[in-house]
């Protein structure tokens, strides 16, 4: 049973993402935290903006990532 409270919290959290690009919407800056990753990678103008775990969840159940890179889509 525990699992499974485990697993809902982690599903309700939410990911905030600081840095990269000013042109990324805000809309995009928040968003559902992927359970148990470390790293979102976001489409964005052709590319995907990395942002990776920074930050512990603060009381509103927020997790920080942060920008790491960029990188072109292949084609």
């Amino acid at each position: 049973m525990n699992d499974d409270i485990d697993t809902q919290a982690q599903e309700a959290l939410t990911a905030v993402l600081e840095g990269g690009p000013s042109s990324l919407p805000e809309a995009l800056r928040r968003q559902p935290a992927p359970s148990g990753d470390d790293r979102i990678k976001v489409p964005h103008l052709g590319g995907y903006e990395h942002f990776e775990r920074a930050g512990s969840v603060d009381g509103d159940a927020h997790v920080v990532y942060r920008w790491t890179a960029r990188t072109r889509i292949a084609e």
